[in-house]
């Protein structure tokens, strides 16, 4: 039997979705979207796929839209200059995602990908399984040893922070504020933010720089394996000479952290939980622990950690049938494309075995996720071995999500375990 967690309708009436899509906006959320946007998204998907809000922006949500988006580069930009320009203005935040690589185009975003990917080999990534299942293996002995215990912050915000604290050698004593920064410098990505949201932003990066410059200087005199440690590999830069000059490397080193921590902290806690919802799924992956491949896939379909992205128009163009100016803000609702029925069967059930499932959680394109193989890994571990050592887990309170749009996940999940 189904818990109540997350379990209402993903469908409106016609009346109703077609009033929903209307007056829908990501500046003025509708009550109870953040617990359950997928009725919101579905409207959008039926009567108002290209959505424009007041301020000219759009936002698409059908699959086939953000595919084509993804593959037309040259036609969307992902250089935020100036629209983060008008969010931020001339701040701390500012310069932190605009020297970011998932915001900049060919040639910087080029240059500082392969740089990055060279880091990211495929024999560092084989070298972090052992730890990280030496990781996830005692923080459940902790939960087995608590009983009731946070699945987020005693368990899956835990796992990322640590891989990716190993992976730029950070001391482990040191990686106490990593998680409030990262959440800081990450809200303000939010569509509609405060002014404190902002001043908590730009005082995260700058504490944040401070911290990593002392770690670089010490790491760039005493370097460590480049093949194996990615900050060292970072400051040496590629055999061609190429190499990322101190702003730049400082601030895609948050940028690793950042990403590499929200979104895997909201993939093992969205799926453990959605597993509370979805029993039956919960027994078959018990019963079948080879189906963990794909159940991550389909965890990160079914409630994707990262529900927008966002492009800028650079050309008068179109986009399912709706004529586009230059200079138009395009959003992209990865969480919408997801759970598009046009594109998968019975989008709203969670289906462990789901085959083939091309879903867009990690983007698609030059910009697909240089981190994905890393989520995998981490989620793949993380998820298979807690619900193979802990079967009989449950909630033992409300769920909290974090009420933020561009990235799902909860803030706490209270949880009980037994055996």
């Amino acid at each position: 039997m189904r818990s109540t967690v997350n379990s209402k309708s993903n469908q409106f009436n016609q009346g109703e979705a077609q009033e929903a899509a209307r007056v829908f906006s990501l500046y003025n959320l509708p009550n109870g979207f953040i617990e359950n946007p997928y009725p919101y998204y579905h409207a959008l998907q039926t009567f108002d796929p290209v959505k424009r809000f007041a301020d000219g922006s759009i936002l698409i949500t059908r699959y086939a839209d953000l595919q084509s988006v993804y593959k037309q580069n040259e036609i969307f930009s992902s250089d935020k200059k100036l629209e983060f320009g008008r969010k931020f203005s001339n701040s701390s935040t500012y310069e932190h995602h605009t020297s970011s690589l998932v915001f900049n185009d060919p040639p910087i975003h080029t240059q500082t990908r392969n740089i990055l990917k060279g880091a990211l080999t495929p024999r560092a990534m084989t070298a972090l399984e052992k730890g990280i299942c030496e990781l996830v293996d005692h923080l459940i002995d902790k939960l087995e040893a608590s009983r009731q215990f946070d699945l987020v912050e005693d368990f899956a915000s835990a796992i990322p922070i640590n891989v990716v604290g190993n992976l730029l050698g950070i001391p482990v004593e040191e990686r106490g504020p990593l998680r409030e920064w990262s959440l800081a410098i990450l809200g303000a990505l939010e569509p509609d933010i405060s002014a404190e949201t902002l001043h908590k932003s730009n005082l995260a990066v700058d504490e944040f720089l401070e911290f990593l410059k002392r770690i670089v200087t010490q790491r760039s005199r005493e370097a460590l394996d480049p093949e194996i440690d990615l900050l060292s590999r970072l400051i040496r830069g590629e055999p061609n000479g190429q190499q990322l000059d101190e702003k730049t490397l400082l601030h895609n080193c948050i940028f690793l952290l950042n990403a590499g921590h929200e979104t895997t902290t909201n993939l093992i806690a969205n799926a453990l939980v959605s597993l509370c919802e979805w029993q039956d799924q919960r027994e078959r992956l018990i019963s079948a622990p080879e189906c963990i491949g794909t159940a991550i896939n389909e965890f990160l379909r079914f409630e994707s950690p990262n529900q927008l992205g966002n492009r800028m128009a650079v050309q008068d163009c179109e986009i399912g049938g709706a004529e586009i100016c230059v200079g138009t803000p395009v959003t992209l609702c990865i969480g919408a494309a997801n759970r598009d029925p046009a594109k998968f069967e019975s989008p709203d059930i969670l289906d462990i075995s789901r085959t083939p499932n091309r879903h867009l959680a990690f983007g698609s394109g030059p910009h697909i996720c240089l981190g994905n193989n890393l989520a995998h890994i981490e989620a793949r571990i993380a998820i298979g071995r807690f619900v193979e050592r802990l079967p009989n887990y449950g909630l033992c309170g409300v769920p909290q999500r974090t009420g933020r749009v561009r990235f799902r996940g909860f803030s706490y999940v209270p949880t009980y375990s037994h055996r």
